[in-house]
């Protein structure tokens, strides 16, 4: 089945092309680099190392922590990230620097597989999530090169589409030499599609595992004072058109009765923050800019997030958090970053990608599922009103976060186990 898989991919690849073009007129990142979507890379990478594949820019955050532990532990094991989307890239460059090698994976087409992995001569493969790729596994099973998928997620809906191709997706995860899976369902799913039932084991998340900066705290005191002494905060991250619409109504709701609200508004993707923050200013509230050095003064409504990597900075500002993915159908961005700075989190209906930890969140009371714009107005009315309330549900996700803390150490474990034996 591999082969009308990859035959259907040489059929599509003018249309892919065509995409990437589309892509690159409004970040050149997607054209910039274009060779190594098939990859002919320019320039040599340190061979004999560890690839860790994470597509974009929330999976080099759950990554994150994976790789910050193999930097720090096995410092002289060479470490290059791949991702598909440049947002993907600039995240890396901005976690690590120059510790780490920087590459696009290339599109699923088997020669390009081959060349990466010719390029590259990895010891090991990291697969972060749910990214199952059948010619990069296969290739890297020619080559030798053993694969781990870590922090393995997937959903029912996901599970619903991979079953339509079950064979291709049971001789790619067939071949995994581990699989560290998020909870019991998504190991059962995964063993139910073709992951190897004695190697596939639940380790939880990585992201309870992300590091939290010890002055950010003094950082959002500093910040609050410029906006103005009692000002409610709410701060929305990862948002999508979807969650716009419901967050900007709400907000005009809110200030009918805390006319000072400020709400932060940090959207999902580099190319929409225009296109965010003039619905803002269309819906009629002065809107700052955080790429203009301007990060709100006391008479503005609405600061928008127009950089990246900072997100948890600005979580750190709020009384409360909404995190976007969850009132558009996306199924969910990442919950524990807030919840993590101790930030009661508000959310959608639609938290597919995330369900186990909002019904955690939920189960602690630290978190709060949503299910209309009303229901946002009631709980923001509530919290903003009730400080002690507040900091409790904020306290109760923190310590939610920090007895998930762990998976890192397990992942760790069957790396240095497979480095040791290859």
């Amino acid at each position: 089945m591999r082969k009308a898989y990859s035959l259907l991919l040489y059929l599509a690849l003018p249309f892919m092309l065509v995409y990437l073009g589309f892509r690159g007129l409004k970040d050149q990142g997607w054209t910039s680099r274009w060779r190594e979507r098939f990859a002919f890379y320019r320039e040599p990478t340190p061979i004999g190392g560890v690839v860790v594949h994470a597509a974009s820019v929330g999976e080099i955050n759950a990554a994150s922590p994976l790789v910050a532990a193999l930097l720090r532990d096995m410092p002289e094991v060479p470490v290059t990230l791949t991702t598909f989307t440049p947002t993907g890239s600039r995240r890396a460059r901005e976690l690590f620097g120059q510790q780490v090698r920087h590459l696009f994976v290339p599109i699923d087409l088997p020669g390009a597989a081959r060349r990466l992995f010719r390029h590259v001569q990895p010891r090991l493969l990291i697969v972060m999530e749910t990214e199952i790729w059948p010619n990069l596994f296969a290739a890297a099973r020619q080559a030798g090169v053993p694969v781990i998928m870590s922090n393995a997620r997937l959903s029912a809906s996901s599970m619903s589409g991979y079953r339509k191709v079950r064979p291709l997706i049971a001789h790619a995860l067939g071949g995994l030499a581990w699989v560290g899976a998020q909870t019991r369902k998504d190991r059962d799913r995964l063993v139910s599609l073709g992951a190897p039932s004695q190697r596939t084991t639940v380790t939880g998340n990585i992201k309870f595992d992300l590091p939290v900066s010890a002055t950010l705290e003094q950082e959002a005191t500093a910040l609050r004072a410029e906006w103005g002494p009692g000002r409610p905060v709410l701060t929305a991250g990862s948002t999508r058109p979807g969650d716009e619409t419901v967050l900007l109504s709400a907000f005009g709701q809110i200030r009918q009765h805390y006319p000072d609200t400020l709400m932060i508004l940090a959207p999902r993707h580099p190319e929409r923050f225009a296109e965010a923050a003039a619905s803002v200013r269309n819906a009629g509230y002065s809107v700052s800019l955080r790429s203009e050095g301007n990060e709100g003064a006391a008479d503005t409504d609405c600061l928008v997030v127009d950089t990246l990597g900072e997100l948890m900075r600005y979580y750190a500002c709020s009384d409360v958090a909404f995190v976007g993915g969850t009132f558009a159908d996306i199924g969910g961005h990442n919950l524990l970053e807030p919840a993590a700075l101790g930030k009661p989190v508000l959310f959608g209906p639609h938290t597919e990608n995330v369900d186990a930890i909002a019904r955690e969140l939920e189960s602690c009371g630290g978190g709060r599922r949503l299910h209309s714009e009303s229901d946002l107005v009631e709980s923001l009315a509530e919290w903003f009103e009730d400080e002690t309330g507040r900091r409790a549900a904020g306290l109760a996700a923190k310590k939610r976060v920090e007895s998930g803390r762990g998976a890192v150490e397990q992942n760790m474990d069957r790396v240095r186990d497979i480095i040791r034996r290859s």
